[in-house]
Parts: C-alpha cells; structure tokens; sequence
C-alpha cells in the first residue's frame, strides 16, 4: 500500500502519519485486524514439493495475500467502532505459530481525519 489515501468507502488508510489534505482533529489510538492461517494437510504436501525445485510457492503467496486483505478489513472495522474514519501509520506484522500456522497484523492509529479542501497547502513527498 502506497503513502497515499486509500478510498474504500469514505475510510482512508494510509502508511504515512498524516493524511494529504485533511487535518487530523482526533486521535482514537490503536487499531488493529488480526488473522491467523493454516494450509491444509494437501497444499503443505503440494508445497513441500515445491520447496524441492525452488521458486515461488503459489498456495502460500495467496494465502497470504488473502490474510493480508482480511486483516486490513478486520483494523478498518475495529477503527469504525472506536469511532474513526481514517487510519494513519498503517503497518503489517506476522509471524509463525507452531509449524502450521502463520499470524497476520494489520495495525495503526484510528483517527478523524478532515479535509481541508479550501486550504492550498502543497505536500512534499521527500
């Protein structure tokens, strides 16, 4: 994800810890999505296989992209019931659990973000 807006709906999310535009007016704290995955028995056999080759393991790639999407759906929800429409310093973590297992966190700081759209403010991005 970009350091710009991402309109989903009117709820931005961003990487930066400004949104372009808008003034940030309050500042709910964390929110967070989390997703925990698991392949099944037949994609860590047709993986492991893989792994004999090399390259690319399709399964996994989209099972993580997938848990990624899930996760940021799951902090934009959070955000909303804390009262946010935007989320600032948007990151992503994850980590193993046990062999099978893989963690995805999709976090950042819940905030109100209003557009200063009669303001000409220019933003540098360097």
């Amino acid at each position: 994800m970009a350091d710009s807006a991402n309109q989903a709906g009117s709820f931005i999310v961003v990487t930066t810890n400004y949104v372009p535009g808008s003034k940030i007016t309050k500042v709910y704290g964390p929110a967070f999505g989390i997703v925990v995955r698991s392949r099944g028995i037949g994609g860590n056999i047709v993986a492991s296989l893989r792994t004999i080759v090399g390259g690319e393991i399709d399964e996994y790639t989209k099972m993580l992209t997938d848990a990624r999407e899930n996760a940021i759906e799951r902090m934009v929800a959070n955000a909303q019931k804390l009262g946010a429409n935007a989320v600032v310093d948007m990151r992503f973590d994850s980590a193993d659990i046990g062999q099978t297992m893989t963690e995805v966190v999709a976090y950042g700081t819940a905030v109100v973000a209003e557009s200063e759209v009669n303001k000409t403010t220019p933003v540098s991005l360097r």
